[in-house]
């Protein structure tokens, strides 16, 4: 009589299965293990950044936010806080996160310490006075910088942040070139650099509705800068 031999694996795993099948006899049901869970996707997010302001596009954009479920980070200047505090108030108790864009808009690389000191200083003030709190990023106009600039923010203890995807907004290209500037270039973590104040940004707003309704059906949340 020939003697058939079987791997050491395969006697384990039948003797596992007949116990199952024993167990399930003796409790008059079967056992079936369940699939391994499939990890969730991680979400994207993207980060919109509205610079200049508050201003008077900014409760519209606030408005627009609000009906989209978003959340933005808004880097105002100080002059433009002391002018319109109700607008500073509102974002931040809407649950954005408002930063520090210098009192004047001035060019960091070009001022002396004790200038440097005061934009920041004073921009702070402002924001806390009608917040609450005071801001821990510093975003320089123009995107300006170099490492004095880093340096100095540090010594203030602010974190620097700049943008990865640039509307040039600003320069008024029109609805649809904002919308396709922003739509084209967003990735995972893009920061997205649009603008509330400093001048005339009703092609802003009008081009924010399909930005947030779109960026939503791809799956993106809206997340807020901090430092």
């Amino acid at each position: 009589m020939r003697t058939i031999s079987h791997p050491t694996g395969h006697r384990r795993s039948r003797t596992a299965l007949a116990g199952v099948v024993l167990a399930g006899a003796l409790t008059g049901s079967v056992m079936i293990a369940a699939p391994a869970a499939v990890a969730a996707p991680a979400p994207k997010v993207v980060y919109l950044t509205f610079d200049d302001g508050p201003g008077v596009h900014t409760p519209k954009v606030l408005d627009l936010l609000k009906q989209h479920g978003a959340k933005a980070t808004f880097y105002q200047t100080g002059a433009n806080v002391t002018a319109n505090p109700a607008t500073a108030k509102r974002a931040y108790h809407e649950g954005h996160s408002v930063q520090n864009h210098t009192w004047s808009h001035v060019d960091l690389r070009t001022v002396s310490w004790s200038k440097f000191k005061s934009e920041v200083t004073r921009t702070d003030t402002a924001i806390r006075t009608h917040t609450g709190k005071t801001p821990t990023c510093l975003r320089p106009p123009y995107g300006a910088v170099n490492q004095t600039v880093r340096d100095r923010a540090a010594a203030l203890r602010k974190g620097v942040r700049l943008w990865s995807v640039d509307t040039r907004d600003w320069a008024r290209p029109g609805r649809a070139a904002i919308e396709s500037r922003v739509l084209n270039n967003v990735r995972n973590g893009s920061v997205v650099l649009l603008h509330d104040g400093g001048g005339d940004r009703s092609q802003t707003v009008a081009a924010l509705p399909k930005i947030l309704k779109t960026l939503k059906s791809k799956g993106y949340t809206f997340g807020k800068q901090t430092c």
